[in-house]
């Protein structure tokens, strides 16, 4: 199928929309900076509705005194929704370390009713072996860890640690499964706080999390959806390839996608099959036709160092700069050059968000690096037949 193509972020979310009414899921992979965060926020602000009411229930609405309401249909997850956590570090006695809660977010409808610690518990055990207690009257979060010591006599026991401060990845684990517990309400149709909830959407939950756990959380995260009632839809984007292939065996009867931006700031949306998509032979193959016509821009750096990675996965390498091999025609028998480049230019502001073309030395760095990866690994002559 030829990619459709979408010149803004609300029209392909419209399109999401449209097709959820008659699929449960989509699927959605894309590399980082193409916009998978914006189009979450855009696909949740089109199920936003305004409402009136009077003040008083036996009153007429009267557009001065009415009271306005906002209301969504859409529960997501992005990197918006750490945001409603923050931490109090207690910086004048370094005890009480806790974890803040945004209770005016409607993320947390129900908090105090519902018995969010036993719900959240069961999920958390699967992924980190600390504790934790909210405390609804505060809206805070502390934390605890049992721990081992050894004592005076040289015997060891076991203790529990209070108010410690987590890792970050160990935060974003919890807030993850705080979510995971949320979903699981909106899902069970006796669940007044969150009937709301007609959408879910979920967006690079693998770059919160530890990426040993990418299998672990997509399956998790599979089976939920899949048990989730027919009313609730799911749409869940990702960079993560192993994350996406996952979901993509798991859901088969969901909607595949790959998106990508184009020289004019529009989007390309190509349809995959339920087979594990390598998405790095087609970014591959991409590259290859773009350095071919000279329309490079800043955001292919990011692409090639996501296809080394991919491709370092594959064969086994520790890193991904083990793709580079040395350049015969440069002084640079560690390959440093090469490597310090991709990773100046595939960091930082560089076309995240608007593609803009790169400074003619600029092409020569990454052509010649992508020239010399494609050389110096097995990839088929046949992918790039047709592609200058």
């Amino acid at each position: 199928m030829a990619p459709v193509s979408f010149p803004g972020l609300p029209e392909l979310a419209q399109q999401f929309r449209t097709e959820l009414a008659q699929k449960k899921f989509v699927l959605l992979y894309a590399y980082n900076g193409t916009g998978k965060t914006r189009l979450s926020v855009v696909f949740k602000d089109l199920g936003k509705k305004t409402t009136h009411r009077p003040k008083n229930v036996n009153d007429r609405v009267n557009d001065a005194l009415a009271i306005t309401e906002t209301q969504s249909d859409t529960l997501y997850f992005n990197a918006f929704t750490e945001d409603l956590f923050h931490w109090d570090n207690d910086l004048a006695n370094d005890r009480e370390r806790v974890l803040k809660i945004n209770r005016e977010s409607r993320f947390f409808a129900g908090l105090g009713e519902l018995e969010m610690d036993n719900r959240i518990r069961p999920l958390l055990n699967r992924y980190a072996d600390f504790d934790f207690r909210i405390d609804t009257t505060e809206w805070e979060v502390s934390f605890a860890r049992e721990i081992r010591r050894q004592k005076d006599d040289g015997s060891f026991e076991t203790v529990r640690e209070e108010n410690i401060k987590v890792s970050r990845g160990e935060e974003n684990i919890f807030i993850w499964c705080f979510f995971l517990a949320i979903v699981e309400l909106a899902m069970d149709p006796e669940i007044e706080a969150y009937r709301w909830v007609k959408y879910v959407y979920i967006d690079d939950p693998i770059s919160s999390l530890d990426e040993n756990n990418a299998v672990m959380v997509a399956h998790h995260l599979a089976q939920m959806l899949a048990a989730s009632p027919q009313q609730v839809k799911a749409v869940v984007s990702t960079h993560h390839v192993l994350f996406f292939n996952v979901l993509c065996n798991e859901l088969k009867k969901s909607r595949k996608y790959f998106l990508t931006r184009d020289a004019s700031g529009g989007f390309l949306l190509s349809e995959t099959d339920s087979t594990p998509f390598l998405h790095h032979l087609a970014s591959l193959v991409e590259l290859h036709r773009a350095m071919q016509s000279g329309a490079l821009y800043t955001h292919h750096f990011n692409m090639l160092r996501r296809v080394m990675e991919q491709t370092a996965c594959f064969f086994g390498y520790a890193k991904w700069d083990e793709c580079i091999k040395p350049d015969p025609e440069a002084d640079d028998p560690n390959q440093t050059g090469y490597k310090r480049v991709i990773d100046l230019m595939s960091h930082g502001d560089y076309s995240l968000y608007e593609p803009r073309e790169m400074l003619p030395e600029n092409k020569e760095h990454l052509s010649r690096a992508l020239r010399q990866f494609i050389s110096s690994h097995p990839f088929s002559p046949a992918l790039f037949d047709g592609a200058s």
